[in-house]
């Protein structure tokens, strides 16, 4: 199915609207493993140039090369955009779904070598060892080289004995590097990570600005990037910097349905302590036999300590990863965790690029991360053999200040700009809105993206699809909740910006200790006004406020409050208050790992739809939640639909799973009928 996007401006988008529940590395599925080549019988066998491909069966050479039987849809256009219509390619696919086949393939089909751009040594480590395995000549440039081995491969490049060669953006900066690489005359570059080049993206990086200069010098026939994250105004910074406005741009899409995501708002770090460990226990089961891995991520170097050794408490075999770990210590760490001799790594954002491990079924974010963007491609690290794994974000309103004053700290010896650290604090505050969302938390994120064409129309096991499931309320709006948001901007307001969220909270709430007292909140007429709440509540009700723009936070030592220009209009009622109110859950109910039937008006019916989901489910090797839930095949029995149109009103019938499994649901409901 192909979707036309109003943003692409003159760009072909195309979005391939596929809920593909296998999300293994390309590299790694199943298939002969091909015959090494060596020597000139290697080159005869890869060497062709990009015009001999057009009329050539691109699955017989896969196979030959790589030992796989099929592209991935995606995987082919993408292949025949850059190398038969002779387009530029940016390819946006998720972690995990097989970017780096879009340009390998092509670079051992091509005369000469290919040089790609990537940002992480592990990677490439990664990627020119399987190359290799399969008789594909292939190396890497990086600092942490001796002079004498890069002197070797530069003089090997230069003979023309390498099909690839992958080279850190920082080289870029090299004069002498990059004539050696414009010596090469490489028919193919491809950048990966595409969306550091972006000031927009949540991984900028200034060595990527030097990309479109370089492409200018080295003058390919062909370019691809490639990213995991990239929003629409990413997209197209990318496609403007790198000079790829007449190109295509192929969005593989964002969807990940075998991963269970829940989000937690716990404001000590013994909650998250608790809470980390008992995800743990549940996904990886007993510590001398572990069912997989497990990555855990925190925002501070200082943290992934402190958590790596309760984890290790547990009986865990885990470690800890960060930038300021020696680089052998780094790379021990990595490679033990991908043989699986570690069963948990807690890391900064530094790792997981690079890591080719399957059978990760749990990460856990026990500090919340500077984006959606990043969150995403972290948790994205799970579940990739596309058996059921979990995503698990805990934040607290601490989180706001932490992130507030690693966001303003000076970057690469110089200060950021105002507009650099306003960008960032938006998307911060986007993935706020995200851990306090009242929707499916896969379509909020597919929403986010951009890519409408694979919305589920609710996953049917994120926590809140479950709890809307259970009827529990999820903070629906009120002709009241104006009136709560003023009386709470009116607490900011008096505290005038000399305490923190929690200090407000216990002011409002009503609380009476001693840090309220020395402040003399206990005298103001705002203490108490929001007496009906728990302080629990009315702190996520303030870090809602952050997130809508109607309070901010000054980050110094200890965060502090303020109400803003347009808090103050909300508060004086001469703007409306457009928040949705938090909810007043009670705590989630244990389920079994079987669902639970509903109600409904046509038993027959309904077991009958139950067996075309079953059918369907192991058609595609997933579990039968991956296609719908129970409570839309209820709704399904009841409302007996005759259409697509009409079953995709059904709750739960996305765009998506409308267009892959619409038709035999329909049968089942016409036979039954």
């Amino acid at each position: 199915m192909v979707i036309r996007e109003p943003w692409a401006k003159s760009l072909k988008i195309e979005l391939f609207a596929s809920v593909s529940m296998r999300h293994r590395d390309p590299l790694r599925q199943s298939g002969p493993q091909p015959k090494v080549a060596s020597g000139e019988q290697g080159r005869a066998m890869v060497g062709h140039s990009a015009e001999a491909l057009i009329s050539t069966d691109h699955e017989t050479r896969l196979r030959s090369c790589f030992g796989l039987e099929a592209f991935r849809p995606w995987q082919r256009e993408a292949v025949e955009a850059l190398l038969d219509d002779n387009q530029p390619v940016l390819v946006v696919a998720p972690t995990g779904g097989g970017k780096s086949l879009t340009y390998q393939y092509p670079a051992s089909q091509l005369e000469g070598t290919t040089i790609v751009i990537s940002p992480l040594i592990a990677l490439m480590e990664d990627q020119v060892r399987g190359l290799q395995d399969r008789g594909i000549a292939a190396t890497y440039l990086a600092s942490t080289l001796d002079r004498s081995e890069l002197n070797e491969r530069e003089a090997a490049l230069r003979r023309g004995e390498y099909r690839l060669v992958y080279v850190a953006p920082e080289r870029l900066a090299n004069d002498f590097a990059v004539s050696m690489l414009q010596s090469l005359n490489p028919p193919l570059v491809a950048i990966d990570e595409a969306h550091c080049i972006s000031q927009w993206g949540h991984d900028f990086r200034p060595d990527y600005l030097r990309i479109g200069e370089v492409l200018a010098r080295l003058k390919p026939r062909h370019v691809l990037a490639c990213t995991a994250t990239a929003t629409p105004r990413v997209r197209d910074e990318i496609v403007e910097r790198l000079g790829m406005q007449n190109g295509r741009v192929i969005l593989r899409g964002f969807a990940r349905p075998n991963l269970h995501l829940r989000a937690e708002l716990l404001e000590t770090p013994k909650q998250r302590r608790a809470a980390m460990s008992a995800a743990l226990r549940e996904n990886l089961g007993d510590p001398r036999n572990p069912a997989g891995g497990a990555i855990v991520y925190a925002a501070t170097r200082k943290n992934t300590e402190r958590f790596a050794e309760h984890v290790a408490g547990l009986g865990y075999r885990s470690a800890a990863y960060h930038a300021g770990l020696p680089a052998e210590k780094r790379n021990e760490v990595g490679l033990a965790f991908a043989r699986g001799e570690l069963d948990v790594v807690v890391a900064t954002n530094a790792f997981g690029m690079g890591i080719d491990r399957a059978d990760i079924r749990l990460v856990v974010h026990v500090e919340a991360p500077g984006s959606i963007e990043a969150y995403y491609q972290e948790v994205g690290r799970a579940g990739r053999d596309g058996a059921p794994a979990r995503g698990l974000l805990l934040s607290a309103s601490a989180d706001l200040g932490l992130r507030r004053r690693l966001i303003e700290r000076p970057w690469e010896g110089g200060a950021r700009s105002s507009e650099r650290i306003q960008q960032q604090w938006s998307m911060f505050l986007d993935l706020m809105r995200y851990a306090e969302a009242g929707s499916c938390r896969h379509d909020f994120i597919l929403r986010y993206f951009g890519d409408e064409a694979e919305i589920l129309g609710g996953c049917g096991h994120c926590d809140i699809c479950l709890a809307l499931e259970d009827g529990e309320t999820t903070g629906e709006s009120s002709p009241e909740d104006a009136l709560v948001v003023r009386k709470a901007l009116a607490g900011v307001a008096r505290a005038r910006g000399r305490v923190g969220m929690k200090a407000i909270a216990d002011m409002l709430a009503g609380k009476d200790n001693a840090k309220v007292r020395r402040q003399g909140f206990d005298r103001l007429s705002t203490f108490g006004i929001l007496g009906e709440h728990k302080v629990d509540w009315v702190v996520q009700l303030l870090r809602r406020l952050v997130t809508a723009g109607y309070a901010a936070i000054d980050a110094r030592e200890y965060p502090l409050l303020y109400i803003t220009k347009k808090g103050a209009a909300v508060m004086k009622d001469e703007e409306p208050a457009r928040i949705v109110l938090p909810a007043k859950r009670a705590a989630p109910k244990a389920r079994s790992s079987k669902e639970s039937a509903p109600a409904v008006s046509d038993p027959l019916l309904f077991e009958a739809l139950r067996q075309v989901r079953k059918e369907l489910a192991d058609a595609a090797h997933v579990p039968a939640y991956v296609v719908c839930s129970n409570r839309t095949l209820g709704e399904i029995a009841d409302r007996k639909p005759n259409d697509l149109e009409s079953l995709g009103e059904v709750h739960g019938m996305g765009p998506a799973r409308v267009e892959q499994y619409g038709e035999r649901l329909l049968e089942a409901v016409r036979s039954g009928a």
